[in-house]
């Protein structure tokens, strides 16, 4: 049986947790409003109830906070490998255009963690950008090489070179490219200036990267 002792110190620790997990709702919602360097760490405590020293006791510093925030924001967005099964059944070249094709009604549907993700990738400062970078590097929560992986073994991706290393050009390339095609601020040129082009882009795109990692067809 837990001792009341026991008891309190669970109850502590659930509180605890429950504290954090709302200080990180709010930051998501201010940090999505208001940019990294524009979020004041004073304005979540406020929103939260709790006091401005509660939260760096919790998460140590305002870059604390924002990495609790993008690691839960990019646990809600969905991986590669959740396109449809229909789509996933023509292969890995078809699961990505449709995913380029349908970038901008999924930032439309979620656009907090949509927004925190774009964040990190571009307001945060260096301090914020290297536990960002080893973050997506050890968990990979787009689940980008077992995308790779499964072109690989669809023979769609060539598989003389590593597959970690596809995976991470894959994930630069895709997300700047869906970068580009949500964000006028983001788009060097190729899509809002002629919106019209916007489907022959995407096209384009998937065409030279699939030059760059097509698997070879075998000869006979």
């Amino acid at each position: 049986m837990m001792s009341s002792v026991s008891e309190g110190r669970a109850s502590k620790r659930g509180d605890a947790a429950e504290r954090r997990d709302r200080i990180v709702d709010a930051a998501m919602k201010h940090f999505a409003e208001h940019g990294y360097r524009g979020g004041r760490v004073e304005d979540i405590a406020t929103d939260v109830g709790v006091a401005k020293g509660t939260v760096f006791l919790d998460f140590g510093s305002k870059e604390g906070l924002f990495l609790a925030a993008y690691q839960r924001a990019v646990a809600q967005l969905p991986a590669w490998l959740d396109a449809p099964a229909e789509v996933m059944a023509e292969g890995f070249w078809a699961t990505l255009d449709w995913w380029l094709e349908h970038t901008e009604d999924f930032v439309n549907r979620d656009p907090v963690p949509n927004r925190i993700a774009v964040i990190g990738r571009y307001d945060a400062g260096m301090g914020v950008r290297r536990p960002i970078d080893r973050f997506m590097r050890s968990e990979d929560p787009y689940g980008t090489l077992e995308f790779v992986e499964f072109g690989v073994r669809n023979g769609e991706v060539r598989d003389d070179v590593d597959a970690e290393m596809l995976a991470s050009m894959l994930d630069w390339v895709a997300e700047r490219f869906q970068d580009a095609l949500v964000s006028a601020d983001l788009d060097p040129g190729l899509i809002h200036r002629r919106p019209e082009r916007r489907e022959m882009r995407i096209k384009e795109f998937v065409e030279i990267l699939r030059h760059g990692i097509e698997s070879e067809p075998i000869e006979d």
